[in-house]
């Protein structure tokens, strides 16, 4: 298998495609995302695991697409980043839902209302209405957090252990955040 070499790699497309991938993202993939979860399935997993176990749980499977996105280094991490940006922002999702849940009894929370604790946990400023600006700005701050350490992923065997390591913790810092409001 060849990989490209970096002479082959157009930068600024890729910097054009992620911004075109925030836009999108802000545009309706959140929404998305969020209809996908199954809100009684996270209100029966905390019942059963305890809010902990499940948080760990979230922060185990980001990390393992994170594991798998730079693992092969600079080919692994060109097709798995988009798909372990939708398992990372999943995660931060279910921990969202999962703390909600354990904190007000209610497991059944409106897209609305959930993306203002959303914006809330990666420190957008929630006073202004939920619009494609602060959509865009919670979609480019998970995956600019991401993206700080995007470059040693493309070490392999390293890069998975980075990788793995950033998403686990990316997790477990905004349940952190989460649990202390």
């Amino acid at each position: 298998m060849n990989l490209p070499s970096w002479k082959q790699i157009n930068f600024k497309k890729i910097r054009k495609d992620v911004r075109n991938g925030f836009t999108s993202l802000a545009e309706g993939g959140f929404k998305q995302i969020f209809n996908q979860i199954d809100q009684l399935g996270i209100k029966k997993g905390v019942d059963t695991m305890g809010v902990d176990k499940f948080i760990n749980q979230c922060a185990l499977l980001a990390a393992g697409s994170g594991a798998i996105t730079g693992v092969g280094g600079i080919g692994t991490m060109l097709i798995g980043t988009p798909l372990d940006v939708i398992n990372l922002i999943t995660q931060q999702f279910r921990v969202t839902m999962a703390i909600s849940y354990h904190n007000t009894g209610k497991y059944e929370i409106r897209f609305e209302d959930f993306f203002k604790i959303v914006a809330s946990s990666v420190k957008a400023d929630t006073k202004l209405a939920i619009s494609k600006n602060i959509m865009e700005e919670v979609a480019e701050k998970i995956v600019m957090s991401l993206g700080s350490k995007a470059s040693r992923r493309l070490v392999p065997v390293v890069g998975g252990i980075i990788g793995g390591t950033v998403n686990y913790l990316f997790i477990k810092g905004i349940a952190k955040e989460l649990r202390e409001k």
